[in-house]
C-alpha cells in the first residue's frame, strides 16, 4: 500500500530481457544503503514491484525488479531502459502521514498526455484514458499518475486535467512529459470499489 507522495526519483541502470516474457530492472536511488529488504515493495512510476536482489552496500543504493508478462501488457514498464528516471515510494508504515490517498499500486492503464499548458511555474496536463475507466474520474476526485497522487481539475468525456504545482515539478518526472508521452494512471480505490457495489447483481446479498 502506497500514499501517492514520491520519496525519490530513481533511474534504471540495467535492463535485460530473461524471455517468456519477463524484464529484470536495476534501479539505482537515493534511500539509505542497506534499508531496502529482499521481498520489499516499492512503486516504481506508480507500478508495485517487489525487490528480488540487492547487488551492493554502497552508494548509490541498487536494487533489482523483476517484471512480468501482464504488467509490461498494461503499464509502461515495457518501454524502460538504462536512463529512464521512475518515481519511487517505498510501502505505507502503520503510523505514516496518508499524505496523498490510498494507492495500491496496481495500474490500471496508460494515460496519453494530449495537451500540456506551462504557466507561471506550474505546468496543466490534459490527458486521454480509455473510456471505461473515465467512470472512475471526477472532477476534485484523486488519480495517481506515474506514481504521484493528484486532484483532477477538469472532466470532459475520456479526458481529464491535473495541475502540477512546483514542487512536484521538482520531485517528481511529471514536469518532463510531453504531448504523446504516456503515464501509469491508477483511478482511486475507492471509486472501483464503489463502482462494483453499484453493479453487482440485485440477488446478491451481502452477509
Amino acid at each position: 500500500m502506497f500514499t501517492g507522495i514520491v520519496t525519490d526519483v530513481g533511474e534504471v541502470v540495467v535492463a535485460t530481457e530473461r524471455g517468456a516474457g519477463l524484464r529484470r530492472l536495476a534501479i539505482q536511488c537515493g534511500y539509505q544503503p542497506g534499508s531496502i529488504a529482499l521481498g520489499a515493495s516499492i512503486a516504481c512510476a506508480g507500478v508495485c514491484l517487489t525487490v528480488v536482489e540487492t547487488p551492493n552496500s554502497g552508494k548509490p543504493t541498487t536494487f533489482m525488479v523483476d517484471v512480468g508478462a501482464e504488467t509490461l501488457a498494461v503499464t509502461s514498464a515495457g518501454r524502460w531502459q538504462a536512463g529512464t528516471r521512475l518515481n519511487l515510494e517505498r510501502a505505507l508504515r502503520i503510523g505514516d502521514e496518508l499524505g496523498g490517498h490510498i494507492v495500491t499500486g496496481h495500474v490500471d492503464g496508460l494515460a496519453e498526455v494530449v495537451d500540456r499548458e506551462d504557466l507561471v511555474e506550474m505546468v496543466r496536463l490534459t490527458v486521454q484514458i480509455d473510456a471505461p475507466l473515465s467512470r472512475f474520474v471526477a472532477p476534485k476526485g484523486a488519480v495517481t499518475l506515474d506514481g504521484t497522487s493528484l486532484t483532477v481539475n477538469d472532466v470532459t468525456d475520456n479526458r481529464f486535467s491535473v495541475l502540477i504545482i512546483p514542487h512536484t515539478l521538482r520531485v517528481t518526472t511529471l514536469g518532463q512529459l510531453q504531448r504523446g508521452d504516456v503515464a501509469n494512471l491508477e483511478v482511486d480505490m475507492m471509486a472501483r470499489y464503489l463502482d462494483r457495489l453499484l453493479h453487482r447483481p440485485s440477488d446478491l446479498r451481502v452477509p
